[in-house]
């Protein structure tokens, strides 16, 4: 799922550690390609990466949990070159406290959020797991402690070139500063971006499954975690064990296209809030008229783009800064009542506090002291030298390693006109906000075509594809054409609730995810969960 990540200075003073609601072979490894996708079986050089085994140790720093383990996956920087450079990534775990039967792999979406820093926050949601399996998680290549990835001032010059109005009023300046801020990326971000995306981060997976000692990978999850397992799975199908997708990405849609996506989702997500909040509270700040409350949002967000309040750093909260918060908190119904709250905050006292905290997710990584400092080697990163932009760096790499489209600029500069009606039609609020997705790969070079083309009829044992109805960011519609196009493997649970994803919010959707990983009891196809507030 395109996700899109402020880089506004008040949201890059810090890093959200995980995903938006929350992407790696002895024998088995393909060998690269021109294109960078895998063919055939492995060639030499490798054996030395599937040979290995991890060393765990107590995580360090104050906030980790003390059941919680830490480690490290050696791979190599470029497959085709396994011989050369390598890099290490960023692996924990919570130990089986059962009969272990393996470990199960989790992504937490994305692209671009640190697992570690995930699991470390909410390991609560998977510990019934742990009556079976090691639940680990990772940081995938250009994330976190892998080698982050970062633009340096380059982010400065994205914000701009992709700051609502500002970005569209003369698009070959944009392009020009995209250019600039691409250049920029690469300097700052080390060896690693060239090697960066989905296909090598599905490589990257079964190294780590070998190096766990798993015969077969078993694995969860969510949102962009779902376009990494089906990559897995087309690349590696007699590697499957027991795979669960959880908010279900499109792997066909250009970039433009999951713009208008997100857009029509998270507007739906925004008419549900403000239905609930003019029904439910009496002290809703959008009054208790739902299509008054609609134009109220509408006129909120143009208010503050023409009159910004300082945030609590001194910046200006704009209304393209609002949209940002409010994209963050619908992603989530639990997070409906303190949206409200924050959003009468802002309209009594023009106070943006509470909004900030869903825009900067309340985390904060420092700004690496020496940019080059570990990324020659490849070893772990310290967490005190995690670039501060990593997060929005490395979603931007990873979705344009993965997109293989790049229009020239005079085909986007005759484009956006049309393109900017068509997003606001479709969102009044979130439209503008969206349309700059369309921009982002700008004067990176080509991604491939490999998961466009290639992930499609998948011959792997049955796995678990979880689809939620009033999903803002991966439609539901998304679960259905990626089954179809995985095949019969492709088992699909409709989740008839709201939110982005089902296993946190859902009971139900919940128990049979578990059931499956720690039992293989797959509910029938087509089977559903009903709305989580109905019981």
């Amino acid at each position: 799922m395109l996700a899109k990540l402020s880089t506004r200075p008040t949201a890059l003073r810090w890093a959200i550690p995980g995903a938006l609601g929350l992407s790696l072979l002895g024998a088995g490894l393909p060998a690269a390609t021109a294109d960078g996708a895998p063919a055939g079986e492995a060639g030499p050089g490798l054996s030395r990466y599937y040979d290995q085994r991890v060393k765990w140790t107590a995580c360090e720093g104050m906030d980790m949990p003390k059941e919680l383990q830490c480690g490290k996956v050696t791979v190599p920087l470029d497959y085709a070159r396994p011989k050369a450079k390598t890099l290490d990534l960023a692996v924990a775990r919570y130990r089986a406290t059962g009969d272990r039967k393996g470990s199960v792999l989790l992504n937490f979406g994305g692209p671009g959020g640190s697992g570690v820093s995930e699991l470390s926050a909410g390991g609560e949601d998977f510990m019934h797991l742990t009556n079976g399996y090691d639940v680990v998680t990772f940081d995938p290549r250009g994330v976190g402690r892998s080698s982050p990835v970062s633009c340096g001032p380059g982010s400065v010059e994205i914000m701009r070139a992709t700051d609502g109005d500002e970005g569209m009023k003369d698009p070959e300046e944009s392009l020009e500063r995209l250019r600039a801020a691409a250049a920029q990326c690469r300097k700052h971000s080390g060896p690693v971006l060239p090697h960066i995306g989905t296909v090598n981060a599905a490589r990257d997976l079964d190294v780590m499954r070998r190096a766990l000692g798993d015969d077969k990978l078993n694995y969860l999850g969510f949102s962009y975690g779902t376009r990494l397992g089906a990559v897995y799975a087309a690349q590696f199908p007699h590697r499957v064990g027991r795979l669960v997708l959880d908010g279900v990405d499109t792997l066909t849609e250009p970039l433009t296209e999951q713009g208008v996506a997100g857009a029509r989702g998270q507007q739906t997500a925004l008419e549900n809030f403000l239905d609930w909040c003019v029904a439910d509270d009496i002290a809703c700040p959008f009054g208790q008229d739902r299509r008054a409350a609609r134009g109220q949002v509408e006129q909120l967000v143009a208010s503050l783009d023409d009159e910004p309040v300082p945030s609590a750093f001194g910046e200006p909260f704009t209304g393209q800064d609002l949209v940002g918060a409010l994209s963050q908190a619908l992603y989530s119904r639990e997070l409906w009542p303190s949206l409200e709250r924050a959003v009468a905050l802002l309209v009594e006292d023009g106070d943006s506090r509470g909004l900030e905290s869903f825009v900067s997710g309340g985390v904060g990584f420092p700004v690496r002291r020496d940019p080059g400092r570990t990324a020659a080697g490849g070893g772990l990163t310290d967490p005190a030298d995690v670039p501060l932009d990593n997060l929005p760096a490395a979603l931007m790499a990873i979705n344009c390693a993965d997109d293989p489209d790049r229009p020239a600029a005079g085909q986007v500069t005759r484009s956006l006109g049309r393109l900017r009606e068509r997003y606001e039609q479709v969102s009044p609020v979130f439209g503008r906000y969206r349309l700059t997705q369309v921009l982002m790969c700008y004067g990176r070079p080509k991604g491939t075509a490999y998961i466009r083309d290639e992930v499609k009829g998948v011959d792997t044992p049955k796995m678990l594809l979880v689809g939620t109805r009033g999903d803002p960011a991966t439609p539901y519609r998304w679960t259905q054409e990626t089954a179809k196009r995985l095949g019969p493997s492709a088992v699909v649970l409709d989740n008839k609730g709201e939110g982005h994803t089902g296993y946190a919010s859902s009971r139900c959707v919940h128990r049979k995810v578990d059931d499956f990983l720690l039992h293989g009891s797959l509910p029938p196809s087509g089977s559903s969960c009903g709305p989580e507030r109905d019981g």
